[in-house]
């Protein structure tokens, strides 16, 4: 595999979210376990999720969503090969995760994390509400590599994120040491890199 035609077919295609300084991997925010339940709380962080309104319902959007999810559950060995070589393509020294969408088995965290490993060159940032999933895998394999940064996310707006050892965390308008700056910098990320950095235990985001 050495061409994005070729590496797409595997992968379905990285996605390029206008805020973000570097490509991502999503899939349908529909296909979210936990988000699709915090969806029918009112005042959950997912009730008001960005991934299903705006662009995110456009039909192309959804077929790209759709296709990648596929990808991966087609062969996820050989889509973690197609992952790795794809993100080495992007020359970028940054990589997110779920723009929409979440994990969706331990499993597939496993490849996340190897596909991490072989990209030590890269920092990925991995927000996920799974809280679930993490602790399984944290207790049948162990600590994450470095260069991943899993940042689980708060269920409620205001409240706080669970404490899961080895992750850091987010939340939606409550206090934290550092505030995502997007907001004012016409909804782009710029020089900002607090969300990939491990050393960054909270970020916070307005309500929007």
């Amino acid at each position: 595999m050495t061409t994005w035609k070729e590496l797409d077919a595997v992968t379905g295609g990285l996605s390029k979210p206008s805020k973000m300084p570097c490509h991502g991997w999503s899939i349908p925010a529909n296909r979210c376990k936990v988000g699709s339940i915090l969806r029918k709380r009112f005042g959950s962080t997912c009730s008001s999720c960005y991934a299903l309104k705006g662009r995110y319902v456009f039909a192309n959007v959804q077929r790209a969503l759709e296709r990648r999810l596929e990808r991966y559950m087609a062969d996820p060995n050989w889509w973690h090969v197609g992952m790795i070589c794809s993100i080495q393509k992007t020359r970028s020294s940054y990589f997110r995760w779920f723009d929409s969408g979440d994990l969706q088995s331990v499993e597939m965290l496993d490849y996340i994390v190897r596909i991490a490993q072989a990209t030590p060159g890269v920092q990925h940032w991995l927000p996920t509400r799974e809280y679930g999933i993490v602790r399984k895998w944290q207790v049948h394999v162990g600590e994450f590599p470095a260069n991943l940064t899993v940042r689980v996310s708060a269920p409620m707006i205001g409240g706080p994120a669970p404490e899961i050892p080895g992750t850091v965390s987010s939340g939606v308008d409550v206090s934290g040491d550092h505030t995502c700056p997007a907001y004012t910098q016409q909804g782009k990320c710029g020089d900002c890199r607090a969300c990939w950095n491990r050393d960054v235990e909270h970020v916070t985001y307005p309500k929007h």
